[in-house]
């Protein structure tokens, strides 16, 4: 069985953030701290090996991690950010959560990292209703997939999963773990939920 410690992890904060009205999300407050420091903290308690996928701010997102850029241009997307973790982290098994849901369980690696077997590419964390596709463990050997799917335009997450053995992670006991907060009324919305 995969180990938590086997694996390397990646912040995701390298979108464009239009919903927040272009503001670097990660910098957003919310509970009195940006939302790079709730993913921060979330995942510290779980693993050593933490870095930042951005492609602005990086002076200030280097003050927290090792912090990179995508390698495709043109803000491609989630997927982008991905392709740059499995590139620039050591592990062959890259974790990946978005910088904007604070509320993700204290056991999410263990949760993820338990359900791999040795021909499994990915795998995906799933609320019990919806595939949350961003919060993900990915291994090495699928970096010529996410190539070739990006070099030939193709976004959709969900479609490259459907080209690899993907799995999921059973994720249905942490209801709100999900939340993300891609916009002023979301955060003022859970604010007082989480």
């Amino acid at each position: 069985m995969l180990q938590p410690k086997q694996t390397n992890w990646v912040i995701l904060a390298g979108g464009q953030a239009r919903r927040m009205g272009g503001q670097d999300k990660g910098f957003v407050t919310f509970q009195n701290k940006p939302l790079i420091e709730h993913a921060l903290e979330t995942l510290r308690s779980q693993t050593d090996h933490i870095a930042i996928n951005a492609n602005r701010s990086i002076d200030n997102y280097s003050r927290y991690a090792v912090t990179f850029k995508d390698e495709f241009t043109d803000y491609p997307g989630p997927l982008a950010g991905m392709h740059a973790g499995l590139i620039n982290m050591a592990s062959d098994w890259v974790g990946f959560i978005p910088c904007d849901s604070p509320n993700l369980p204290n056991n999410l690696v263990s949760l993820l990292c338990n359900v791999v077997k040795d021909d499994t590419d990915i795998v995906v964390a799933h609320d019990g209703e919806y595939m949350q596709p961003v919060v993900t463990l990915m291994h090495k050997r699928i970096i010529p997939k996410i190539d070739a799917f990006l070099a030939r335009g193709d976004r959709k997450i969900i479609l490259l999963y459907k080209e690899c053995n993907t799995v999921f992670a059973d994720f249905s006991d942490y209801p709100n773990a999900f939340i993300n907060l891609n916009s002023p009324q979301e955060l003022e919305q859970f604010g007082t939920l989480l």
